[in-house]
């Protein structure tokens, strides 16, 4: 059958046409079946039944007293042939004999075999044993009754044979009965029919593409898939991942094992995994997880009306998130530009009015002032952080601070050495973040203050303090994650900048977390234990 389906396949015919010629070949397959098994009933309902007539009927012209006293006589073939005969007519059988015990046939109903040897086959009749059984004789398979004429000692004197030929497979069916033949027939009608609608709704699902085209579109479909170089993953209505292309499992960090498997028992970041899960649709969402910050954007999938899913896309948005980090303590420094230049302006309109005044002596004193203040500002810093580049960052975030009306402190057990300039650019950018984070959130509360700790002693430790609210237990697990701040006053939330803080400290094999401040508000701590590349210049 699997040879005739793969020759069906191999001719080039339609889908359908495919389906309905595999249908019609297990219909024939299955009457046949049907058929012989009727066939085998009936052979063994005919031997069973007309055995025993075949015994009955030798045993009936064994016990004729003519057949008795006349077997044994010269012209038993012609005296005999009349009750032979007889016996062949009431019984329905095809042959009649009487037989020797050495086997000569003495009468027969085919004259032809008078004289002839008969074969007894498996019988044992001349041990006195009636039997009924398959013999060949003249070529025919027939099923023959065997019994034998016995003298008053119990000795065989003759044998008597009734035989009838099996039917052929037509009489057998038909004699099965016309219900059988009804039930085949229907069962052959019922068959054409359902093969016939089975092909027509094959082939409205398919959409009359055919086997090659099929083959052709889940190809170029998988071809097209995992050549793009954006991320994509399908998730289905119960949440379970239906496709991956290659770019989201070096994205997610996950193997092609993960299609048929529900997406929180994947391996994804849970951040991940929630936004797949319950995620808007239509939106780019930013998300860090502890290796990558991603920009996701999740589609509903949807066919002939219904949801099926999800199609979610995905790229990689590290590099342009730490480009976006130093961005913003460049703008940061160039603010801080800003609010000096207002500063040193007020500053100089106020010594240009002394000036005017003759006020000489207020101006030496203001000069003095202001050197005194910027040189304390100045040694407060450079006294404890040796890096030029995160010294600098903090003198401006102190100044660009104090403009918004809090004061940024820097511990006095702080300390940092001289960083190579990669490691330079990594702890501005995850300082600068959480000092921008804690004066925002600081700004306007009663006590208006950030305080820094920088510790190089193992590894490095920065901790920002700020007077917030500070951030609730159950945000601190979401709070590195996308689109969480702690700033009440964004709309949607930022956090792509305590995304890149957490970024930072796992690519240096650290941890980045929030607890609470001391004096209230929060406290983040950021930590980097690998930085073998201090220099202590």
């Amino acid at each position: 059958m699997w040879s005739l389906w793969s020759s069906l396949v191999r001719s080039g015919r339609s889908l359908a046409g495919q389906f309905l010629a595999f249908q019609l070949l297990v219909v024939a397959v299955v009457l046949v079946a049907v058929g012989a098994v009727s066939i085998a009933q009936s052979t063994k309902e005919f031997r069973d039944v007309r055995g025993q007539r075949m015994i009955a009927v030798a045993e009936n012209v064994a016990s004729t007293p003519l057949v008795r006293d006349r077997y044994g006589d010269p012209f038993a073939a012609q005296v005999l042939a009349p009750d032979v005969d007889r016996a062949v007519a009431l019984s329905g059988a095809g042959l009649a004999e009487i037989i020797d015990p050495s086997g000569r046939v003495r009468v027969s109903t085919d004259p032809s075999r008078v004289g002839r040897t008969a074969d007894f086959g498996p019988s044992r009749v001349v041990e006195g044993r009636a039997w009924f059984g398959d013999l060949d004789i003249d070529g025919r398979h027939t099923l023959t009754g065997q019994v034998p004429i016995l003298s008053t000692d119990g000795s065989v004197l003759s044998v008597v044979s009734v035989s009838e030929p099996y039917p052929s497979v037509w009489q057998l069916l038909s004699g099965a009965g016309e219900r059988l033949l009804v039930y085949l027939g229907l069962g052959a009608a019922l068959g054409l029919v359902a093969s016939w609608l089975l092909s027509r709704r094959i082939k409205r699902h398919t959409r009359g593409l055919e086997v090659a085209e099929i083959a052709g579109l889940a190809e170029h479909r998988e071809a097209l898939l995992h050549s793009i170089r954006e991320g994509v993953i399908g998730v289905n209505t119960d949440g379970v991942i239906t496709v991956v292309n290659d770019s989201a499992q070096e994205l997610l960090g996950i193997g092609a094992d993960a299609v048929n498997r529900r997406v929180r028992d994947a391996g994804i970041d849970p951040a991940v995994a929630d936004f797949l899960v319950s995620g808007e649709d239509g939106h780019d969402v930013v998300i860090a997880t502890p290796n990558r910050v991603l920009a996701l954007n999740r589609r509903a999938a949807t066919s002939q009306g219904q949801r099926i899913g999800t199609v979610t896309t995905m790229r990689d948005s590290t590099e342009l998130a730490s480009m976006q980090g130093q961005l913003s303590s460049h703008k940061s420094v160039t603010d801080t530009l800003r609010a000096q230049t207002h500063e040193f302006a007020n500053q100089l309109h106020t010594i240009s009015g002394l000036v005017q005044l003759g006020e000489y002596d207020s101006v030496r004193d203001l000069v003095g002032a202001l050197t005194r203040r910027r040189a304390e500002i100045d040694a407060a810093v450079t006294q404890r952080i040796s890096d030029p580049a995160v010294a600098a960052l903090l003198i401006a975030k102190t100044t660009l601070a104090a403009e918004s009306g809090v004061a940024l402190q820097l511990a006095d057990d702080s300390h940092l050495c001289a960083l190579s300039p990669a490691l330079a650019t990594d702890v501005i950018t995850v300082l600068g973040n959480l000092i921008d984070n804690a004066v925002d959130v600081s700004e306007g509360t009663v006590a208006s203050r950030v305080e820094v700790r920088i510790d190089d002693a193992d590894g490095l430790t920065i901790e920002v303090a700020d007077s917030g609210p500070g951030v609730p237990q159950a945000q601190r697990s979401q709070i590195f994650s996308r689109g969480v701040t702690s700033k009440p006053d964004v709309p949607g939330g930022r956090g792509i900048g305590l995304a890149l803080v957490r970024l930072i400290a796992a690519q240096h094999g650290g941890t980045a977390e929030v607890h609470d401040a001391d004096g209230g508000g929060a406290l983040f701590v950021a930590r980097l234990p690998r930085i073998e590349s201090v220099s202590h210049a």
